[in-house]
């Protein structure tokens, strides 16, 4: 894993809409849509794998099976060394629950999400949860606001995180949005040694599951 994370500050990094990112240690990919597929809200779903695609290929399967490629959540999966991650697409904005189920039995879980279309705007988000436990979470412009009041979670790991951004420097509301959100990518990329491959995710071909209805 060599790629980091910053790249996502990019505009449109992944699709029209925004990136929601996760990334696993301690479960396969198979495992991890599963489990991501069991934690959309509402009626039960089930991962249903629909072959190798591209971000755009799965977009217009997504478009043909439903209408609309936002009627639907797909995922794109992928595992460099001893990481698994899960790329979503359509319409996944406001449907996963908790990250906590995701991470049982040992587990360690990292959501990294941005709702780059919402007009509210919604600042970018990152979560981690380990065996059942909410480890830290906040919004990545650092600020009181979308539930959150600076970094939350686990006392110790929290505690460090939140210095760390501190010693970056954040909040700082001065500064341009995009630049506080490449910082904030930046010091969780090194707090947690994350990385997510770039090449695969955008112009590569990865196995493609859709969640749907069980």
């Amino acid at each position: 894993m060599t790629d980091g994370i910053i790249w996502l500050a990019a505009p449109r990094c992944i699709a029209f809409g925004g990136y929601r990112v996760m990334m696993a240690r301690g479960l396969s990919p198979e495992e991890f849509a599963d489990r991501l597929a069991a934690a959309v809200d509402g009626a039960e779903r089930v991962a249903v794998a629909v072959g190798q695609h591209t971000g755009d290929t799965l977009l217009e399967l997504m478009e043909d099976t439903y209408g609309d490629a936002f009627e639907g959540i797909g995922l794109r999966l992928g595992r460099t060394g001893d990481w698994s991650y899960a790329v979503a697409y359509g319409g996944w904005q406001g449907e996963f629950g908790p990250l906590e189920p995701v991470s049982r039995g040992g587990a360690h879980v990292f959501l990294l999400e941005y709702e780059e279309e919402n007009g509210k705007p919604v600042p970018p988000q990152f979560a981690h949860a380990h065996d059942g436990r909410p480890m830290s979470a906040c919004n990545l412009h650092l600020d009181a606001s979308w539930g959150y009041r600076g970094v939350e979670g686990d006392p110790v790991t929290a505690a460090r995180l939140q210095e760390s951004l501190t010693a970056a420097g954040l909040p700082a509301p001065e500064r341009d949005s995009r630049e506080v959100h490449r910082i904030a990518l930046g010091v969780v990329e090194r707090f947690f040694g994350l990385s997510l491959p770039r090449d695969p995710v955008v112009n590569g071909t990865l196995p493609a599951v859709l969640l749907e209805p069980a």
